[in-house]
């Protein structure tokens, strides 16, 4: 008997339980949690980028090409004339 009494409070807690579970389910569908994301918010894309126009390129005038070239000669020649050449005896 005992066995038979086991089964049949094994049947009503599977009852209790499955009407515990659509109740919960019931309730579930009604109160919606917001769904929380952790990290960067992602790129609003239907909103357009304001694109910033290219910088123009900066040219050097023939004059300041001269003058840093006559720099570059009087530095080298102030290194040669010190006697710091590399390679040469």
């Amino acid at each position: 008997m005992a066995l038979k009494d086991l089964v049949s409070q094994i049947d009503a807690e599977i009852a209790r339980l499955q009407q515990a579970r659509s109740l919960l389910a019931a309730s579930e569908v009604s109160v919606a949690l917001p769904i929380v994301r952790r990290g960067r918010p992602k790129k609003n894309v239907e909103t357009p980028v304001a694109f910033k126009p290219a910088k123009k390129k900066r040219n050097l005038s023939p004059e300041g090409r001269a003058r840093i070239a006559e720099a570059v000669k009087r530095r080298w020649a102030a290194q040669n004339a010190s006697g710091k050449q590399k390679g040469k005896a």
